[in-house]
């Protein structure tokens, strides 16, 4: 059986694992022979999002007004009456009611995934992201997701498929990074040679926990230097200023939003993951052992699927920059020949376990039950 025509909803299609995931399962529907409907707000992922062969309706799902969500309720039900759609795939809260009301209406069936933990801060809140819970199939995308769903919703395990993120290594891959985007990227971020790179991918905000690494950083010996790669020019205010109070110098970098990511990560000689809120998965730890970069993780959340104590990295309690320090001080004392066994254990675990093409493929096996 080919995959049906599928409508995926969600708020808008800026960058993002949840945006990304859209267009990976967008190219999976087209490339196993169904139709991929897309419905957001719009953003700069249309383009690629159509050069895979998709179809995008733009509606105002970025909303959280309840009579906008009825109105786009009505819009949904209608595209997918128009486009034959049986099958609505929702990623997001507000975006989920809206598709929800319209399966009803129509008759679709409903599939949601299950991104976050999502706070509930405010009353009326755990009714409001519950809405994720109530597909016909909710993915989760990690065991600790799938624990969270039960939990928190109640949700019968039946209806609950897990299926963790992907890696594509069609594009992570240290073979197919050329040595002369590496000169230019260290030469970009001033990187000596030979000084030990300990690299945080993230979006700069005080939960990720750059300003553990930096206080980590102020407790390490030796000359290594941190790499912060992400945005937020709030928090890097804050961040800067604390490396100047801690004294760090040149052993700093900060350099924004990188399209590059495999040529980033492998000028790191370990990669760093140092949330202190639980990650429901954690892409960037997964793409980062896909080039063969052993991992330090907090160990909370989907990590501790994914990197495996000792053989493929080390998880460290959250938000112990003393904890931290101690590990990534070992990492580095390690015979280089040692860390390139780990890194390469943890490339081959996660071709094994964690590939784009897996969660394509067991995402249209969802489709497919329902169809």
């Amino acid at each position: 059986m080919t995959a049906p025509t599928v409508l995926q909803v969600l708020p808008s299609l800026v960058a993002g694992g949840v945006e990304r995931g859209t267009l990976e399962i967008a190219e999976a529907i087209i490339a196993a022979g169904g139709r991929a409907l897309v419905a957001s707000a719009g953003g700069p992922l249309v383009d690629p999002l159509e050069r895979l062969g998709a179809t995008h309706v733009t509606l105002p799902l970025r909303t959280k007004a309840p009579w906008r969500i009825i109105r786009n309720a009505t819009s949904l039900a209608r595209l997918a009456a128009e486009e034959g759609a049986s099958i609505i795939h929702a990623r997001s809260r507000a975006p989920a009611w809206s598709a929800m009301l319209a399966a009803r209406r129509m008759g679709a069936q409903l599939v949601t995934t299950y991104h976050g933990t999502y706070n509930e801060g405010v009353p009326a809140k755990r009714l409001y992201n519950s809405v994720m819970a109530r597909g016909e199939r909710v993915i989760a995308i990690s065991h600790f997701i799938a624990a969270h769903i039960r939990e928190r919703h109640g949700t019968d395990p039946a209806r609950i498929r897990i299926i963790p993120r992907g890696v594509d290594p069609r594009r992570f891959d240290p073979a197919l990074v050329p040595p002369e985007r590496l000169a230019v990227l260290r030469a970009a971020w001033r990187l000596p040679e030979g000084r030990p790179i300990v690299m945080l991918p993230g979006r700069l905000t005080r939960w990720k926990g750059q300003g553990v690494l930096l206080q980590a950083m102020a407790r390490l010996p030796g000359d290594a230097i941190a790499v912060l790669v992400g945005d937020g020019p709030r928090y890097r205010r804050e961040l800067e200023a604390e490396a100047a109070r801690l004294g760090l110098g040149d052993r700093l970098r900060m350099v924004g939003h990188v399209d590059d990511m495999p040529t980033a990560l492998l000028l790191a000689d370990l990669v760093l993951h140092c949330s202190t809120e639980p990650e429901a998965f954690g892409r960037t730890v997964i793409e980062a052992q896909a080039m063969g970069r052993p991992v330090i993780a907090a160990d909370l959340g989907g990590p501790r699927e994914t990197v495996m104590q000792n053989e493929t990295g080390w998880r460290v309690p959250p938000g112990e920059p003393e904890t931290l320090a101690r590990a990534i001080d070992h990492a580095l004392r390690l015979p280089p020949a040692r860390r390139a066994a780990i890194g390469e254990a943890a490339r081959t675990h996660v071709l094994a376990h964690y590939t784009t093409a897996a969660m394509q493929q067991a995402t249209l096996a969802v489709y497919r039950e329902l169809a």
